[in-house]
């Protein structure tokens, strides 16, 4: 099952708070002790429960109406930064779309109402198992001993799956909160990379070389991903 965690009206036809509501008078800030000490509010997530096929129903897709909100909030505040994700959950889950995706997407409140975790599977099959939510990686039945930065940058190319991935990207989205002091040389990366696939052992093909360009994962039939509740698809949008 597929939710956005974005949701307005088809394009043609998206918000206009401006034009068609009468002016509101500015929120006031909320009283300081509403808020954790030494906090601001910085944005807002908005959640929204909404399949391709309910999309589909309603004469719009996901895509068509990520950026019919993204057009009202220029409108509305044009310094605003947006970003958009789907959140992914295993297909038949039940429960309201949209408690899926709070869930899905790792909402604080949703997160600590579901305590209930689901029976832990500890069945690990031959190849490659990669468990997102635990941030494990089997090989033939045997944990793969990676570094905190090898799982993630396993992890970033397995969520961008078949889509070759640059190295200046990964530098930028890997160690986006390094200084310049400290983040990798694109060189460096390499290096990442040559000691992840070494871990990988007989498996180190499904992190291919694009000569001149990067990385891609390309998973084949010994290749398992476990993802949990969900895991977000930051290529969707």
């Amino acid at each position: 099952m597929s939710n956005t965690a974005l949701l307005t009206r088809p394009a043609t036809r998206h918000l206009r708070a401006v034009e068609d509501v009468a002016p509101a008078k500015p929120a006031a800030p909320a009283p300081a002790a509403a808020l954790p000490a030494g906090t601001a509010p910085r944005g807002f997530a908005l959640y929204v429960g909404i399949d391709e096929a309910k999309a589909a129903a309603d004469g719009v897709s996901l895509s068509v109406l990520v950026e019919a909100l993204r057009r009202t909030i220029g409108e509305l505040a044009p310094h605003a930064e947006t970003y958009a994700t789907v959140a992914l959950a295993p297909a038949g889950a039940g429960g309201r779309d949209v408690d899926v995706v709070r869930l899905a997407l790792h909402e604080p409140s949703a997160v600590a109402r579901t305590k209930q975790d689901e029976p832990a599977d500890d069945h690990v099959p031959g190849g490659v198992t990669i468990d997102i939510s635990r941030r494990r990686v089997h090989i033939d039945g045997e944990a793969a001993p990676l570094t905190f930065k090898e799982f993630e940058l396993l992890q970033y190319l397995v969520l961008r799956e078949g889509r070759t991935i640059e190295r200046t990207e990964l530098v930028s989205s890997l160690w986006s909160h390094a200084g310049d002091d400290e983040a990798p040389g694109e060189r460096t990366i390499d290096v990442h990379v040559r000691r992840l696939r070494s871990k990988l052992g007989r498996y180190e093909d499904i992190v291919r070389t694009v000569r001149g360009i990067g990385y891609r994962f390309d998973r084949h039939a010994d290749v398992v991903i476990r993802y949990g509740h969900g895991t977000p698809s930051p290529d969707r949008f």
